[in-house]
């Protein structure tokens, strides 16, 4: 049986998948994938995600070159989250950042940049 076939998705045909990396265990980023995200990132070895707000799949760093090397995916107790590990290019984050949580908030929604930049977005997502 695939993995897909075990795998337990939305109503929308998606599941949350977090995103660390190999070599620090820093978690990169969370993401929502569909099957064909999911074959694809296995048939490639590179991650595949979906893009809610495009409704399409895409190469997770396509447009920067901060690809996802897929190096082993992992399976909550029900079967309804993946966790990919990956040898991240560059950063993971689209604003710059090696990771997605590069803000540490308090309770009071105050928050600081925990991170530094590893590149400018300007100069990567040009319009």
């Amino acid at each position: 049986m695939a993995l897909v076939d075990q795998l337990k998705f939305n109503d929308k045909g998606l599941i949350p998948a977090i995103i660390q990396d190999d070599k620090t265990n820093i978690v990169l980023t969370l993401c929502y994938m569909n099957k064909d995200a999911i074959e694809k990132s296995f048939d490639e070895g590179k991650v595949y995600v979906f893009r809610r707000s495009q409704n399409r799949l895409m190469l997770k760093g396509e447009t920067s070159g901060c690809i996802q090397i897929l190096k082993s995916v992992h399976i909550d107790c029900e079967g309804n989250s993946v966790l990919f590990k990956v040898d991240q290019v560059r950063a993971g984050c689209h604003e710059g950042y090696f990771s997605c949580f590069f803000r540490r908030a308090d309770k009071n929604g105050n928050y600081t940049i925990t991170d530094k930049r590893v590149f400018d977005p300007k100069d990567v997502y040009k319009k």
